[in-house]
C-alpha cells in the first residue's frame, strides 16, 4: 500500500473555532470572512495571478476529526450525512469529513490578497486548517454541460426561522463597539445564516412528537464570542431564538 507525506503550505484564520456550528459546505455563509496565511518560507509571488480569479480551490486536511488526532486507522465506507437524517450512503457519495484519507476540497471566493495572506468568503472551515494546495476555479470547464446532482439535491432546506432577544442584540452592540453598522449587519447575518442551517447533530433534532430528545438549549463559538440559542416552537416552523452572546471561556 503506497504512503505519501504532505506538508502543509497554509493555514486557515477563521472565526469557526469548533466543529459545531461551522457550515458544512462552502458558500452558505456568504458574509463570513477568513484569511489564508502561506507559511513564511514560501515566496509571495506563489499568489501572483490568483487575483485574477473570482473563486479558489482550497484543498486541506480535517485535522480535528478524531481519527486524525487518535492515528486510528478509518475503517467505516458507509455515512450519515446530517442532511439525510440518519439515513447511509456510501463514503464516496457523500462530502463526509470521516473519510479513508481526510483530505477535502472548499470553493472560495477571492477577496483579496495582501503579501502571504488570501482574504476568502464564504468559508466553511475551522480555525488553524491546514491547506495542502490552492487552485484557481475555472467555471469554462468545471461546469461541464449535462452535469446533475444525486441525492444531495433531493433533500429539503432545514426550515427554521431565527429570533434575537432584546437582551443578545444588547450583547452584539456592547461586544463590537467600535464596528460600523454595516460590519455588524454582516456578523449579525452570519450567525442568523449558521442557525437556519440547524447545525445540531441529527441525533438532537429528534422528532415532531419529541422535537427535544436532549435539550433545546446549546451554544456555538464564533469569532472570539459564545452564541447561545433556544430551540421554540414557532408558528409554521421551529424557531431558534439567540438569547445571549458573551465571551468566549475556555
Amino acid at each position: 500500500m503506497e504512503t505519501f507525506s504532505f506538508q502543509a503550505i497554509a493555514h486557515v484564520e477563521s472565526p469557526y473555532k469548533e466543529k459545531f456550528g461551522t457550515p458544512r459546505q462552502p458558500g452558505l455563509v456568504a458574509t463570513t470572512l477568513g484569511h489564508i496565511h502561506l507559511r513564511e518560507d514560501l515566496n509571495p509571488d506563489a499568489l501572483e495571478g490568483l487575483a485574477e480569479y473570482s473563486h479558489a480551490w482550497l484543498v486541506f486536511v480535517f485535522h480535528a476529526n478524531d481519527s486524525f488526532k487518535t492515528g486510528k486507522p478509518f475503517v467505516k465506507t458507509k455515512v450519515h450525512p446530517p442532511r439525510l437524517e440518519g439515513r447511509a450512503v456510501g463514503v464516496f457519495s457523500s462530502r463526509s469529513p470521516h473519510r479513508p484519507n481526510p483530505i477535502g476540497l472548499s470553493l472560495v471566493k477571492i477577496e483579496k490578497i495582501e503579501g502571504r495572506r488570501l482574504t476568502v468568503s464564504g468559508l466553511d472551515l475551522i480555525d488553524g486548517t491546514p491547506i495542502l494546495d490552492i487552485k484557481p476555479h475555472l467555471p469554462s470547464i468545471e461546469a461541464p454541460q449535462g452535469a446533475f446532482e444525486g441525492w444531495s439535491a433531493q433533500v429539503a432546506a432545514p426550515r427554521f426561522q431565527v429570533a434575537w432577544s432584546p437582551s443578545a442584540r444588547a450583547d452584539l452592540l456592547r461586544l463590537t463597539p467600535h464596528a460600523s453598522d454595516d460590519a455588524r449587519a454582516d456578523i449579525a447575518t452570519a450567525i442568523e445564516s449558521i442557525l437556519k442551517l440547524d447545525p445540531r447533530p441529527v441525533a438532537y433534532r429528534g422528532t415532531d412528537e419529541n422535537p427535544d430528545p436532549y435539550m433545546s438549549r446549546y451554544g456555538f463559538r464564533f469569532e472570539g464570542w459564545n452564541v447561545v440559542f433556544e430551540m421554540k416552537d414557532g408558528v409554521s416552523a421551529r424557531t431558534a431564538e439567540i438569547t445571549v452572546i458573551e465571551p468566549w471561556r475556555s
